[in-house]
């Protein structure tokens, strides 16, 4: 039931590739408002027909902002793995993950929403 509910603010699909880490409210001190940041890990799945990468910790943590909730910006805090070949230890590969918008910060429906609004969803990316 739990995770049916935060599956609904959440962008389609995305818990099937990352697991939840952590949840915090925190303020933010340039717009002195609470804001919401989950905190996801990717799961310890090989991209597709990559059998022979590993991974081999994570990359940097990355925020997307998505819809806010009840008045309060919402981040999403996704910290990506980092895959290796196995035997050649120069190969790395991501997996692709189609949620953020291309150059932007901000999850796909945020960015279309703000399109459509007439909003530059570039004001947004911070």
């Amino acid at each position: 039931m739990e995770l049916t509910f935060i599956e609904s603010f959440l962008p389609q699909d995305l818990l099937n590739y990352f697991e939840i880490i952590d949840f915090k409210i925190l303020g933010d001190m340039s717009t002195k408002k609470d804001c919401i940041y989950l905190y996801l890990d990717e799961k310890n799945t090989p991209p597709k027909e990559k059998s022979e990468y590993e991974s081999k910790g994570f990359y940097p943590y990355k925020s997307i902002q998505d819809f806010p909730i009840r008045g309060k910006s919402f981040y999403l805090v996704i910290r990506r793995r980092r895959w290796r070949h196995k035997i050649d230890k120069n190969k790395e590969v991501k997996n692709d993950y189609s949620f953020i918008a291309e150059g932007s910060k901000l999850t796909v429906e945020l960015s279309d929403f703000l399109k459509g609004t007439g909003r530059d969803p570039r004001r947004y990316d911070k």
